[in-house]
Parts: C-alpha cells; structure tokens; sequence
C-alpha cells in the first residue's frame, strides 16, 4: 500500500515539477515558441485520449465485473459522465470568478485580487488531474503488471506535458502586468502545488476502497477527455491556418505512442 502512495507522490511531484519548468519560461525567454508549443499540447492530448481508453475504461471495466454487482457499463459510464462534469463545474466556477474580476477597475487590491483568481483557475484545474495520476497508481495495489504500470506512468507524463504551458500561462501574463520575473515565476509554479495532495489522496481512496476503483478510474478518463478536448485541442490549433496539420500531427502521434506502449505491453 505505501509503495503505490509513494509512486503516486513521486509521479505529481513530477508533475508540479514539469509546471514550474512552464512557469521558468517567464525568466529565460522574452517569448515562447508557439509553434513548439502547439505541438506539445496536441501530443499531450493524443496521450490522453488513448491513455483515457486502455489505461483508465478498459481496467475500470475489468474490475467493475469482478468487484462489484452493478453491470460494468453502467458503474463506468456514471463514473465518467461524473469525471466530465466535475471538471465543467469547476471551469465554471472559475469562469464566473474570473468575469467578476473583469468588470471592476484595477487599483491595487482589485489588481491582486485578480492574480489570486487567475492562480486559483489554474489550481482548480489541477485537482482532478492530480486525483487521475493518484487513482492510476493507486490502482497497481490490485496488481501492478507492467501494462498497468506503465499506463500509470504515461498518464503522468501526459498530464505533466499539459502541465507545462499552463505554469506559463500563469507567469507570462503576470510579467506582462508588470511584476519581476522572479515572483511570476513563483505565482505560476504555485499553481501546480496541489497535484501532489491530490494525487496521494487518490491513491489512498483506491488502495482503501477497491470496490471504488471502477468509479474512480472511469471518473479519472472522464476529467482527462474533458481536458483534451475542451482545452488542449483547441488551444493547440490556434496557428492553424499557418500550420494546417502541425498540431493535428501531434495529436495522431501522442495517441500513436500511448497505443503502441499500451497494446506492446499487454
């Protein structure tokens, strides 16, 4: 039980990391290469939508025929319209914070006010990702074959390469506003301080409740799918018209590896 708890930190210890080294763009590039940027959110997104699949639906219905009575279909699929939907009411909560922020004058409370709010949109959104690398490794206390390992470790990588643009999406709008390099860097990589908690929380409502686990891991795809769709694919083709398939590319690929490693493997 420890070992997967200690895994579990170890992963979104890793993830957090991966947001501060987003956040540092603010201190060594003037500007990030958006085109480099594009790709990676769309490889991010292709690993994702596969890892969502054979590393989270695929095991969830395993397990929900052998640990519970329930028909598997309908334990997976309340799980994963769950996942969905906590992760489209927390970006409405945000949305509805961040349009309040909007439409007062910036003086010097109102304006920290609104740092505060763009780091916690960013946090919240992390919960749920922190939560979906904690249930995954979670998980190998059932059985860690090497597959579900290293299904576990790709939801983590993919989630870390998401993670990347968005500590940047916290410290480059700060610098813009006017604060010093350093402290947009520390605002940005705050944001991805809750990944840890959330992760080692997930492992443990798994490892204590296996029957649990079916619903926690169709509800970890549903957050993920949400993610990918609502967020890096559109995100990753912004530059679309100037690059038509660059992005698209990144996305068939990141699928492409996560099937390869996924199928390979088991």
């Amino acid at each position: 039980m420890t070992d997967v708890v200690i895994l579990a930190l170890i992963a979104t210890l890793g993830t957090w990391f991966i947001t501060a080294l987003g956040a540092a763009t603010v201190i060594f590039f003037k500007k990030t290469n958006q085109k480099a940027l594009n790709l990676m959110l769309g490889f991010a997104a292709g690993v994702m939508i596969a890892a969502s699949f054979w590393s989270l639906l695929q095991p969830a219905i395993e397990r929900a025929e052998i640990y519970l009575s329930a028909p598997a279909w309908l334990v997976v699929t309340l799980g994963f319209l769950a996942g969905a939907v906590f992760m489209w009411g927390s970006d409405k909560i945000v949305s509805r914070a961040r349009r309040k922020a909007n439409n007062v004058q910036l003086q010097t409370n109102e304006r920290l006010n609104r740092i505060i709010l763009l780091v916690l949109s960013i946090t919240l959104h992390n919960i749920p990702e922190g939560l979906a690398v904690g249930v995954a490794f979670g998980a190998l206390h059932s059985g860690a074959s090497p597959e579900a390992l290293m299904g576990a470790v790709t939801i983590a990588v993919g989630i870390g390469l998401q993670n990347f643009p968005e500590g940047a999406a916290v410290s480059i709008p700060l610098r813009r506003e006017g604060y010093s390099r350093g402290k947009s860097f520390l605002w940005g990589q705050a944001s991805g301080m809750v990944e840890p908690i959330a992760g080692v929380l997930g492992a443990l409502l798994v490892v204590y409740m296996q029957t649990f686990l079916p619903f926690a891991l169709a509800f970890a795809a549903g957050a993920m799918i949400l993610v990918a769709v609502h967020e890096l694919i559109p995100e990753c083709q912004q530059n679309k018209k100037v690059h038509p398939y660059f992005a698209t590319m990144g996305i068939v690929f990141g699928f492409a590896v996560m099937m390869l490693l996924d199928v390979m493997l088991g």
